[in-house]
């Protein structure tokens, strides 16, 4: 039986690992960790276990203690600080028994900033990507993108902290919020044409399955509802952006559409927070991880269901004689 360890088990991506290896046709043994002690993850994993922070000095001691103590087979990111620092370290990771789910060293850090993430699309010369600048004057950004634009952190997880500019003090407000460290961008389409592409990647320049949400996102950048849909329409982009970028293993691809144009906002290099979702329907990303990556199991199109997902409040209550499920 594998052992995997999902981090950041306490958040929607985590958590969202765990309840999809779970319902996996192999039966794994599940560890989670978090910094969180009093949330939801024991109830998704067999060992839970409470982890330093990832900016902590002993970090990466604990992190290969722990795949020693437990004979870890893999390890998955369920946060995102995670990955960077794991990326740093693939050797030791690997070294130590354990192979970590991680995309290629080059796409995560390209990435990281989505400014250098977006210069690199604009000298590949691809169609899909959406025009953006850095300046922080509001006239000029107005005559250049029209209003509404979006303004967005250049370093974040997909789509959170992101904010539609409508008049200038909304412009200085989320300014304000965000700081210097900023991108402008051009609105592309409305809130109903967004999208989001997981696709299963070779490594080679090409990927062997794909499902496509067009989905509402939460307030805090998460998908909140979701439709299934055909990614026909997004093949010929996502085979481009796979071949100039060459990802490997779960990557999340976001798209808008405006006049039927496909447009990418921005690629996630590793599994995100619709995860569960996917699975429901058909395309179960982590246990693909876990057949490719350590059983040598090439992966094929997944058979998709059609439907809509909406996500809700609800709890998971523990009792001290018995978890209630």
């Amino acid at each position: 039986m594998r052992t995997i360890l999902v981090s950041g088990a306490s958040g929607i991506v985590g958590y969202g690992i765990l309840r999809s290896l779970q319902q996996a046709e192999s039966t794994y043994k599940l560890i989670g960790t978090s910094i969180y002690c009093d949330s939801v993850a024991p109830g998704f994993c067999d060992i839970f276990i409470e982890a330093p922070a990832t900016s902590d000095p002993s970090y990466l001691n604990w992190l290969l203690d722990t795949i020693d103590k437990y004979n870890i087979d893999m390890i998955i990111p369920g946060i995102e600080a995670d990955m960077y620092k794991w990326v740093l370290h693939v050797k030791d990771i690997i070294h130590s028994g354990a192979f970590p789910l991680i995309n290629t060293t080059e796409l995560v850090k390209l990435c990281k900033d989505k400014w250098v993430f977006y210069n690199k699309l604009v000298q590949s010369g691809t169609a899909c990507v959406i025009r953006s600048s850095l300046d922080q004057n509001f006239v000029k950004l107005e005559q250049n993108f029209g209003l509404p634009f979006i303004v967005k952190p250049r370093e974040g997880f997909g789509s959170k902290g992101v904010k539609k500019i409508t008049d200038i003090q909304t412009f200085l407000e989320v300014k304000k919020e965000i700081g210097e460290q900023f991108m402008a961008q051009e609105l592309v389409g409305t809130d109903d044409e967004e999208y989001t592409t997981a696709a299963f990647c070779d490594g080679r320049g090409g990927y062997t399955g794909a499902i496509t949400l067009r989905r509402k996102l939460s307030k805090d950048g998460f998908t909140e509802k979701a439709d299934v849909i055909s990614t026909d329409n997004f093949v010929e982009t996502i085979s481009e952006l796979c071949c100039l970028l060459k990802p490997i293993g779960p990557t999340n691809f976001q798209f808008r559409k405006d006049d039927k144009s496909v447009k990418l906002l921005e690629i996630n290099p590793r599994i995100s927070s619709s995860t569960s979702i996917r699975t429901a329907f058909g395309y179960n990303e982590s246990e693909m991880a876990v057949n490719y990556f350590l059983e040598k199991q090439e992966q094929a199109q997944p058979i998709i269901r059609m439907g809509r997902a909406v996500r809700y409040t609800d709890e998971y209550v523990f009792y001290d004689d018995s978890i209630y499920l």
